[in-house]
């Protein structure tokens, strides 16, 4: 790996979400791609708020960067995805992992979604297999499936640099879960060993922080050499039937995200919400007794 693909990598908090987007760029070309934006949401109003995504807009604008690329690393439970907006604002390719349709046949079904909405991936330019190929500028990228939290989660590898979604917190925090309809926390285990594959020295950058106890600041870079030797979750020596067991236990004891129904609703479409009723209003649904 050359100085030049070592991408200029910019993080936005989202402390309402505690979400990390990113603008991933190549200083030779100024182009970029964009990583996981945020679209606020009042869960109690209904009322959406793209200040989030707009800070992230205008750093593209005042750096004059051009945008190849929105990209999903999955499906998010916990915000709002505001790709279609940053796309429209700024161009580029929406792309998100192949796997999206999986997604897309367990909550369309979950939210009795109806016959118009589309579980082929249609809402993305591009959907990524395991090993695909593209670039950010002159800077060569990859994609590898790392499945476990949701079937649909990818990893971007931009140059030296790696993106991971929910796949690994920063390593005083550990893990994601792995509860949701189709994850498992054995395939969460081979996925880590995947990304543990790539040099130590590749930064890795985070898709959340929660601050844990012991911490003062927010945090989201780290490197795979880090999370390979502290992850208190995952370091070397941790055995796949031991992390399953502690994954499992511990899962079983969390509350689902506040989020979650707004949030997965919107995001299966590639972050827009559902086609308005008659009244031109547009309406998300609570099923009852079924998460």
């Amino acid at each position: 790996m050359t100085q030049a693909d070592r991408p200029d990598v910019t993080g936005f908090f989202d402390q309402a979400t505690n979400t990390i987007a990113y603008i991933v760029a190549d200083p030779r070309t100024q182009r970029c791609a964009v990583i996981d934006t945020v679209l606020g949401f009042d869960p109690v109003s209904g009322h959406t708020d793209k200040a989030p995504a707009d800070a992230v807009i205008a750093e593209v604008r005042r750096r004059g960067l051009t945008a190849e690329w929105v990209l999903e690393t999955h499906v998010h439970a916990d915000h709002l995805s505001a790709a279609p907006y940053v796309q429209a604002q700024l161009g580029g390719r929406l792309g998100i992992g192949a796997k999206i349709r999986v997604v897309q046949d367990v909550f369309g079904k979950a939210f009795n979604a109806g016959t118009e909405f589309a579980r082929d991936g249609s809402q993305f330019d591009r959907l990524f297999a395991d090993g695909d190929t593209f670039a950010v500028g002159a800077i060569p990228a990859h994609v590898i499936e790392t499945p476990g939290h949701t079937p649909a989660c990818v990893t971007y590898v931009i140059g030296d640099a790696c993106f991971v979604g929910d796949t690994l917190f920063m390593p005083d925090y550990g893990s994601a879960r792995c509860d949701f309809p189709g994850g498992d926390a054995r395939q969460l285990y081979r996925s880590v060993q995947r990304i543990f594959a790539l040099p130590d020295s590749t930064r890795m950058f985070l898709c959340h922080d929660y601050l844990p106890e012991g911490r003062a600041t927010f945090q989201w870079e780290t490197s795979v050499g880090e999370q390979k030797a502290r992850n208190i979750h995952l370091h070397e020596g941790v055995t796949e039937d031991e992390f399953v067991a502690m994954r499992t236990a511990r899962d079983a004891k969390l509350s689902l995200p506040k989020l979650i129904i707004p949030s997965v609703q919107v995001n299966m479409r590639g972050g827009r919400p559902p086609p308005p009723e008659e009244n031109g209003v547009r309406y998300l649904k609570v099923p009852l007794d079924t998460f």
